[in-house]
C-alpha cells in the first residue's frame, strides 16, 4: 500500500499525482477530503484549526508551550 504525499508548493497543493490550486492564503486548514492539512504539524486534523493563520498558531504555542 502506497503513501500518498501531501504538499504545498507556491500556490499549487500537490496529494499524490493530483494538483489543484491552493484554497486558504496561508496552507493552513487546506481540506482534503474530510480532513484539514496543519503545515506546523505537517499532518491533517479531523476538525479546523482554531487560529487565522500559521503566526496566529506560534503565537499560541509560543506563550502556552504545547496546544
Amino acid at each position: 500500500m502506497a503513501i500518498i504525499s501531501f504538499s504545498i508548493l507556491g500556490n499549487v497543493v500537490h496529494f499524490g499525482a493530483r494538483e489543484r490550486q491552493r484554497l486558504s492564503a496561508t496552507g493552513c486548514n487546506e481540506p482534503y477530503k474530510d480532513r484539514y492539512w496543519c503545515p506546523r504539524k505537517k499532518w491533517f486534523n479531523k476538525e479546523l484549526c482554531p487560529f487565522a493563520c500559521k503566526r496566529e498558531c506560534e503565537n499560541y504555542l509560543a506563550m502556552c508551550g504545547s496546544l
